[in-house]
C-alpha cells in the first residue's frame, strides 16, 4: 500500500512558496524561496515514516555500526571534545538521540559518563540494551519524557534530516540541556562538493531524508532555536569506492580544509 502523503510548509520560516530542487521519481525535494531550506514536499505522514524504522532498518544499522561508530569518534575528535571534559566525563550525563545499536553510548559509558539513549527502531534499541546493558528509551525523544536541564551533552548523528519537525527537536534538546551544556549535531551537507557534483545521484538524497540542510540553513535554524555555534566542521570529498586512494585522499583533505565536505558537524551550546 502506498504511503499517505501530506503537504508541508518550510520548517524554518514557515514560508509556503518553494521551487523544485531535486526530482527522484517517487519523491522530490523543493527549496524554500525565502530561507533556502531543502525538504521533501509532499512527504509521508509521520505514521508512515515511523513504520520505516523496523526490522529491516535494524539489519542496515547492525551491518554498518562499526563504520558509523568510527565516524562519530572522528567527529568528536575534530571538535576536540575531550578538552571540555578532562575528567573523562565522570558523573556527567550524556544523551544520544538516535543511538542505533548503542556503540557510542557504550563507549561513553566506559569513559565514566552516565548515559541515556533514545532510538525509534525497536530492534536496534533492544540490541543495545541486551548486549551492553544500556539505558535506551524506544520511541521519539518527546515520548521519552526526559527531565529538564539534565544533560551535559546531547549528541545527534544523522538524525535531524529524518525527523518531521527539526525546529521542535532542537527546542526539546535545548530543554534537556543544562545551562552551559553542549550539543553535537551531524548531518549531510546539501551544499557540499559531493552534493553539487552528484545532484540526483547524491548518496544522501534518499527517501528517509526528508530534509537536506546546508551550512546556511542549519545556522539559521540553530539561531532560531537559540543555540550558539562553537565550531563547525565538515568532511568527505569523494565517497569510498568511487575513485582510487591517490585521488580520494587529497580530495578529502581539500573538502575538509575548505569546509565543503559531504557531512557537516555543529558543536553548539545553549544561547
Amino acid at each position: 500500500m502506498p504511503e499517505m502523503l501530506e503537504d508541508v510548509v518550510c520548517n524554518i520560516c514557515e514560508n509556503r512558496e518553494s521551487v523544485p530542487f531535486l526530482s527522484m521519481g517517487r519523491f522530490a525535494y523543493r527549496k524554500c524561496t525565502r530561507c533556502g531550506l531543502v525538504y521533501q514536499n509532499p512527504r509521508p505522514v509521520f505514521h508512515a515514516l515511523r513504520n520505516r524504522y523496523r526490522e529491516n532498518y535494524f539489519s542496515y544499522e547492525l551491518k554498518n555500526q562499526e563504520n558509523f561508530f568510527h565516524l562519530m569518534k572522528l567527529g568528536l575528535n575534530d571538535i576536540r571534545f575531550d578538552r571540555f571534559y578532562h575528567d573523562s566525563g565522570a558523573g556527567r550525563n550524556f544523551l544520544d538521540i538516535g543511538c542505533a545499536t548503542g556503540l557510542l553510548l557504550n563507549y561513553m559509558k566506559n569513559k565514566g559518563w552516565n548515559t541515556k539513549g533514545v532510538e525509534i527502531c525497536r530492534e536496534s534499541a533492544e540490541y543495545g540494551i541486551k548486549r551492553f546493558g544500556l539505558d535506551i528509551s524506544i520511541g521519539t525523544i518527546e515520548e521519552a519524557r526526559l527531565p529538564d536541564k539534565h544533560f551535559d551533552v546531547v549528541h545527534l548523528s544523522h538524525l535531524i534530516e529524518h525527523v518531521p519537525d527539526p525546529t521542535s527537536l532542537l527546542l526539546e534538546v535545548k530543554r534537556l540541556l543544562k545551562p552551559g551544556g553542549h550539543m553535537v549535531l551531524t548531518t549531510p551537507n546539501v551544499d557540499g562538493f559531493q552534493a553539487r557534483v552528484s545532484q540526483e545521484r547524491w548518496r544522501s538524497a534518499i527517501p528517509d531524508h526528508i530534509y537536506l540542510f546546508a551550512k546556511k540553513t542549519m545556522r539559521v535554524l540553530l539561531e532560531r532555536t537559540q543555540f550558539q555555534v562553537i565550531k563547525q566542521v565538515s568532511w568527505g570529498g569523494i565517497p569510498a569506492g568511487r575513485s582510487p586512494n591517490f585521488l580520494k585522499c587529497p580530495a578529502d583533505k581539500l573538502a575538509k580544509y575548505f569546509n565543503i565536505g559531504d557531512v557537516m558537524l555543529f558543536h553548539c551550546t545553549r544561547a
